[in-house]
């Protein structure tokens, strides 16, 4: 399992632009990749389901629909990302309880502050939560 996300300097861009298109309420989404790559390729913005400024959820039909599109693909969801509005970019309880994939990269972009956003990549795996190292490539 690698440790650093190493991730295209315009994805981690239509993240965080997207992040702040939701905001007040939380942006998730996927970046899928090749299976077995952990390389982070094709955007999928999601819409959240709960259309909330403190919690986030994929909607059932959008997330069937995506899984089957990533088999049809050869792919699986490389980096799953999403907002916090008001507070640090952090996993909070209720995120590492929905954990699911645990090769994925956990990305969390924080909006708090209009200026400025922070980006920050995590494993999380068996409740377990690891921050890792993000490298932004051209």
């Amino acid at each position: 399992m690698a440790s650093v996300l190493r991730i295209r300097r315009e994805l981690v861009e239509e993240i965080v632009a997207h992040a702040r298109r939701d905001h007040p309420d939380e942006a998730c989404g996927v970046i899928a990749g090749p299976e077995g790559s952990d390389r982070p390729v094709r955007f999928i913005p999601m819409l959240n389901a709960a259309r909330s400024p403190t919690f986030y959820e994929f909607d059932s039909a959008d997330l069937l629909k995506l899984y089957r599109e990533l088999d049809a693909n050869d792919e699986v969801p490389v980096v799953i990302y999403h907002s916090h509005t008001a507070t640090e970019a952090y996993p909070s309880r209720t995120d590492v309880s929905y954990a699911s994939e645990p090769d994925a990269h956990y990305v969390l972009v924080s909006t708090r502050d209009p200026e400025q956003h922070e980006f920050r990549s995590y494993r999380i795996v068996d409740g377990v939560v690891t921050e890792e190292p993000v490298e932004i490539t051209e």
